[in-house]
């Protein structure tokens, strides 16, 4: 383990220095020493969440990795495409063993495009015949891309058949951008269809076996320890009433397991993560480097025990990892992942953007969002929030709130008692702001309505929510219009 792990220092070092011909092994990633403190103590519990242990992960099965294949929009695939796909036969994903560091990014890019969730898979020829008919695959919400293809889904030639299924990373962390093309890395704005949503309930069934459908949601996002814990109610919810909760979440959000539906997170944008200390809008997990970006692919992939202190969501028979993530399968991702950049910016630095600048630099802006990367990499305390005093990341703590939107932080199993100060690169193409992705431009951000109660958010809004206010962040509320628009004209060319 010891001499794995060493060559994945010599492949950061080697890539620093450009030395890319060095073939360097994936090192071994899930192991208990670097899981220890990996995790930040949950608010109201302050209890780090628990992991499988590293000797469990490894006696875990593989799934059956394979290459997957775009799903066309019916009559748009290539001529032959479709006779093509039936005849697959399954591919490794990519091949194991060392490689040097382009060929690990380029393996990385194959993986982040290809991978699908096995557990979503289905040959159910009701629902491939659903999507190879315009008409049928229409009422459920499919739509094409500009090159043709839909989105999420995937063919998957197994040695099974033909399946159906759903690209994992992608699928959250791709963008369609103006021109049609897709931006790979960044929060995704494209929105499911009825197809996607049919094989997320089925898979989750399969995760969740013996379950209701209410409590296998429940399991997912409970939080016993808070106080009059809105989730409750899931155990006993229609599906009808689950799926409006779902739908309450627009394309940019989404309730990832421990997370909540109620307060959802902004999919962020892993473009430039590299240079981030955290992951996670509330700073879950530390990210001191690629093979934690390779624990949390797993973690939220396919192997979190949902273990928080005494609170132990799955019943026995639940609580088992179906399937792992291979070292190489992991290593690849995150060599690309970590290789990412951003898109041309259209955006000049005109003159407005020049004032926009002295603006920035005027209102003290830089205190939290420093540059060269626009974020001091802090956390600032959610309203009504006080860490202990030993806490272990104590040394980035700001003793200040901004008055954001408490829920996440303080009300889900991701809660933490802080909000990342995020970094302001890239925030032009990102599209929904905030950490709940409540607001859709940098003009409505920086609009003082937004704190009143009538106020209609642009982005998220809540479950059977019309109107909100979208408190915190009042920095640059009071500004002239003329000042605004500068500093937001400055904003977009970072």
């Amino acid at each position: 383990m010891k001499l794995r792990t060493m060559a994945g220092l010599v492949l950061i070092v080697a890539g620093a220095l450009g030395q890319t011909s060095q073939r360097i092994q994936a090192p071994r990633f899930w192991n208990d020493r670097e899981l220890q403190d990996w995790a930040l103590p949950v608010a109201g519990l302050n209890v780090r969440p628990s992991h499988f242990s590293e000797k469990d992960y490894y006696a875990a099965p593989d799934a059956e990795w394979v290459r997957t294949y775009p799903v066309y929009f019916p009559g748009r695939e290539p001529a032959g495409y479709w006779d093509m796909i039936r005849q697959k036969k399954p591919e490794p994903l990519i091949a194991p063993g060392a490689r040097s560091t382009s060929e690990w990014i380029a393996a990385g890019k194959q993986v982040f495009r290809e991978t699908d969730v096995p557990g979503f898979r289905s040959t159910d020829p009701q629902l491939i015949e659903i999507v190879r008919s315009a008409e049928e695959y229409t009422k459920r919400g499919g739509h094409p891309q500009k090159d043709g293809t839909v989105m999420s889904l995937r063919w998957v030639p197994t040695s099974k058949g033909l399946a159906l299924s759903i690209q994992d990373c992608a699928t959250c962390h791709t963008r369609i951008l103006p021109d049609g093309t897709k931006l790979d890395g960044a929060q995704f704005n494209d929105p499911f269809d009825g197809v996607v949503g049919e094989l997320v309930g089925r898979g989750t069934a399969g995760f969740f076996p013996g379950d209701s459908p209410g409590m296998a949601i429940w399991r997912q996002y409970a939080v016993p320890w808070v106080s009059g814990d809105i989730h409750e109610s899931m155990k006993t919810m229609t599906e009808a009433d689950l799926n409006a909760l779902g739908q309450s979440n627009p394309p940019g959000t989404f309730a990832r397991t421990n997370g909540s539906p109620y307060y959802p997170t902004q999919v962020p944008d892993l473009i430039g993560i590299k240079d981030r200390k955290y992951i996670d809008h509330t700073a879950t997990h530390q990210l001191r480097g690629p093979a934690d970006v390779m624990r949390y692919a797993a973690l939220v992939g396919c192997c979190d025990s949902l273990d928080f202190g005494q609170h132990r969501f799955l019943t026995d028979d639940q609580r088992k990892i179906l399937y792992k993530l291979p070292d190489d399968q992991a290593f690849a991702l995150a060599q690309y992942i970590f290789a990412l950049g951003p898109p041309k910016n259209p955006n000049l630095a005109d003159a407005r953007a020049v004032g926009g600048k002295q603006v920035f630099d005027r209102e003290g802006c830089a205190n939290c969002h420093t540059p060269p990367l626009y974020t001091n990499n802090k956390l600032t305390l959610a309203k009504g929030f006080s860490p202990p005093a030993d806490h272990p990341r104590k040394a980035d703590i700001l003793p200040i709130s901004v008055g954001t939107d408490p829920g996440l932080a303080m009300k889900t199993r991701k809660g933490t008692g802080f909000y990342k100060v995020p970094s302001l690169k890239g925030v032009w193409y990102r599209g929904l702001l905030s950490h709940d992705g409540s607001v859709a431009t940098l003009e409505d951000w920086f609009d003082p309505a937004r704190l009143r109660d009538d106020y209609v958010p642009t982005g998220f809004k809540g479950n059977k929510v019309t109107r909100r206010a979208v408190p915190g962040h009042e920095f640059g509320l009071k500004l002239s219009a003329a000042d605004r628009a500068a500093l937001i004209a400055f904003l977009r060319t970072l």
